[in-house]
């Protein structure tokens, strides 16, 4: 019996497998909005099988959008746009979820496939705001230093963001600490050199996003999940690490977050990283082993044989699958037919199963 198709509990969520989609930028948006892409991106895959769909990285104010082409949850229109989606995903059996973020100083750049160069104010658009005033790298813009009333602010627009996504029908909710963005740029000595409570040691870096991950949690109803989504390492020497990380996860297990979606990476350009099948997942092992919390691995977990192994051998919980669910949105379909598991198609596709 194949333990990828085994259903995961999470709170009061019965999810259907161990298959998760892991949010991925689409930079299709209008002022924030979502639109059909995004309905037919991810509706797809939850047609195609997966338990959980997750929304991008969504901005909870416009200076925290990665580019112009950004989704964003910081007014009504957005949630209105939103609800469409949440419901056809729930409608396939899938649980919705949505990730919130603040890009920091990673912010307002174009769409990769535009060059990813920087969008001057003059062009519509922004001064990044972060913990110190350090550039991601050469050619990226200075930005401004967060205050103190700033990131009280922050909070709460964290917490409103959450509020609309409950709103929008969302039945989980993931809080992105990973890939350089800004609670990841608090949490590592090279981009935070802040003389204040939020700054300097371990526990100093970690109060911000501690304080984010407890108002969400907080917000969002006992009985439904919050994911955190962490880049476990740096890949730098003098930078965020692993045992750094297992303090974090300690400190999230403590306020009630419920799966840790271990990444890593993303916060400086230079990074060395060692990036080959499945080269994540032993963080996400160490993590699930020492601190006694559900994780989910990702990263460049490709084959079925290779996802039930990780599972199989608990080394996580769950799988979250990126670039091969945009190749085959119907990788959990293939993947039971390759595991001999018994897995359920929509009615309208039955007659091509197997």
């Amino acid at each position: 019996m194949s333990t990828l198709f085994t259903p995961i509990q999470l709170r009061s969520l019965t999810l259907r497998n161990r298959i998760f989609v892991s949010p991925m930028c689409q930079y299709s948006c209008r002022n924030g909005l979502p639109n059909d892409w995004h309905l037919v991106h991810l509706g797809s895959r939850a047609v195609g099988g997966a338990a959980l769909v997750m929304v991008e990285a969504t901005a909870v104010t416009p200076e925290g959008r990665i580019s112009p082409g950004d989704c964003g949850l910081w007014n009504d229109a957005q949630a209105e746009a939103f609800a469409p989606i949440a419901r056809f995903i729930s409608e396939q059996g899938a649980i919705p979820a949505i990730q919130l973020g603040h890009a920091g100083r990673k912010a307002s750049v174009l769409a990769p496939w535009q060059g990813g160069a920087t969008v001057a104010v003059a062009e519509g658009g922004w001064q990044p705001g972060a913990p110190s005033a350090l550039p991601f790298g050469p050619g990226s813009p200075e930005p401004r230093e967060l205050s103190l009333a700033d990131l009280e602010q922050l909070v709460a627009d964290f917490a409103t963001s959450a509020s609309r996504a409950l709103q929008a029908g969302f039945q989980v909710v993931e809080v992105h600490m990973a890939h350089g963005y800004l609670l990841h740029q608090f949490l590592s000595p090279l981009s935070n050199r802040r003389r204040d409570e939020f700054g300097g040691s371990l526990e100093n870096r970690l109060r911000f996003p501690l304080q984010v991950a407890r108002r969400v949690r907080e917000i969002w109803p006992r009985h439904l999940p919050v994911l955190v989504r962490i880049s476990a390492t740096d890949w730098v020497n003098g930078g965020w690490n692993p045992t750094q990380s297992l303090e974090l996860c300690r400190r999230l297990k403590e306020l009630g977050i419920d799966l840790i979606d271990c990444s890593s990476g993303g916060l400086v350009p230079d990074a060395v990283i060692p990036a080959g099948p499945g080269f994540q997942t032993p963080l996400a092992a160490k993590i699930r082993q020492e601190i006694g919390i559900a994780t989910g691995a990702v990263g460049l977990i490709t084959a079925p044989a290779q996802a039930e192994q990780i599972i199989a051998t608990g080394l996580a919980d769950v799988v979250f699958l990126a670039r091969e669910l945009l190749r085959d949105p119907y990788w959990p379909m293939h993947a039971a037919q390759a595991l001999k598991a018994d897995h359920l198609w929509p009615v309208q596709y039955e007659r091509a199963k197997p």
